[in-house]
């Protein structure tokens, strides 16, 4: 029986949600560049009055921790660390792939494939993973180069379904009578409402002190260039 805030920061979506019993009670999002610093806790505050809750009856804070955006992960993992550290609760990390695999199957009951959540990572880059529909990770987290040979044992033997904002770019790359490409977006924090209520059930909980979101690869900062 838990009450649980759920942030999602990790792409370009901005995205806040309670979950009670892990079932999403109210949500609020929008897809746009660079709003997560302006607009997360406004979000929360709206999702608050959403639900009539207090701050005080969460059970648990949930937070989107990666790989994905280096800003928006920062952004959100520090929002839900203050308010842990704030109300006193419980910290719990949520894989981001792992969270976009479940959005896809909560829409998709009858799906018999795998799925391939891809975060954009810039040219023909991706940070991915694959899930059975139990949401077993079939092949490990991985900033993989798509090239034509990527998945090719999987596609052999499975249906392949790819999504997230990194799926479209690689459909060329990807040709096969397996692979599924879906343009709808599941990167949301109602989607990370199961997974949160079993791990609050678990005790699997994070250090706040201690927690950093999952980069996957190191930031690499650019310069302008001179006009």
């Amino acid at each position: 029986m838990a009450t649980i805030l759920q942030i999602e920061t990790a792409t370009q979506v901005c995205s806040a949600a309670i979950s009670k019993d892990g079932h999403t009670i109210a949500l609020k999002e929008l897809m746009a560049s660079n709003i997560h610093a302006g607009s997360l806790t406004l979000f929360i505050q709206d999702v608050m009055a959403q639900s009539g809750l207090q701050f005080a009856e969460l059970d648990a804070v949930a937070v989107s921790k990666g790989p994905g955006s280096y800003t928006g992960l920062r952004i959100g993992v520090s929002t839900a660390k203050g308010l842990c550290y704030a109300l006193d609760k419980p910290l719990i990390g949520i894989d981001t792939l792992q969270m976009m695999a479940a959005g896809y199957l909560s829409s998709n009951p009858d799906c018999t494939g795998l799925i391939c959540p891809m975060i954009d990572a810039r040219r023909m880059e991706v940070f991915t993973a694959v899930f059975d529909q139990e949401l077993t990770e079939v092949a490990p987290t991985d900033a993989k180069i798509i090239d034509p040979e990527s998945f090719k044992d999987l596609l052999s033997k499975n249906e392949l379904v790819f999504i997230g904002d990194g799926a479209s770019k690689c459909a060329d790359m990807l040709r096969n009578k397996n692979a599924v490409f879906s343009d709808l977006n599941f990167n949301s924090a109602a989607h990370m409402s199961r997974l949160a209520d079993v791990a609050f059930a678990a005790g699997r909980f994070e250090d706040v002190a201690y927690f950093e979101p999952f980069y996957l690869k190191d930031f690499v900062l650019t310069s302008p260039k001179k006009k």
